[in-house]
């Protein structure tokens, strides 16, 4: 019983970090798997570390990171806490 709670607390806390980012708008431009260079500009996320992609989508929002896609970028976390990005960063890369 105590592995079974244990696990829901923690697929719990997984789930509600995850709630904060929409992946869907992420995909519609770098891919369903991040494999995509997006608007053929970027990197591929899915060949980025998770620190390198929680550090790039960190950056875009406080507007010291990024090329040509900066503005655009900024935009799409603006709206998110760094720890809403750290958690999703986790997801995705390696």
């Amino acid at each position: 019983m105590k592995k079974i709670v244990t696990s829901i607390v923690a697929l719990t806390a997984t789930t509600a970090l995850m709630a904060g980012v929409n992946a869907g708008a992420c995909k519609g431009c770098h891919g369903q798997n991040f494999e995509k260079v997006a608007l053929g500009k970027s990197k591929v996320v899915s060949e980025m570390t998770h620190a390198d992609i929680a550090a790039a989508l960190k950056g875009y929002k406080n507007g010291t990171y990024g090329g040509p896609m900066k503005g655009l970028m900024k935009g799409q976390v603006a709206k998110y806490s760094d720890a809403d990005l750290d958690a999703f960063s986790q997801t995705i890369g390696k």
